[in-house]
């Protein structure tokens, strides 16, 4: 799913169970047809994807939730 991908120097993040896995690289997604989102990083050891919100929000995404849907 990267479109590219950037070294990343340092970094450590935590996730279920407290682990914590070491931040490899930095780059852009896109997925089919929707708008390609940056700076999303690749976690060494991390398995699922994983969506940040307030990462959306910082990028000016519009977000919207009801009890069915979620649209970005």
């Amino acid at each position: 799913m990267f479109q590219c991908l950037t070294p990343y120097h340092g970094g450590i993040v935590t996730f279920r169970g407290n682990k914590k896995g070491r931040i490899i690289s930095a780059g852009k997604i896109s997925i089919h047809s929707y708008p390609s989102i940056d700076n999303i990083l690749f976690v060494e050891g991390l398995k699922h994807n994983l969506l940040s919100i307030n990462h959306l929000y910082d990028g000016e995404y519009d977000i919207s939730f009801n009890k069915d849907e979620c649209v970005i």
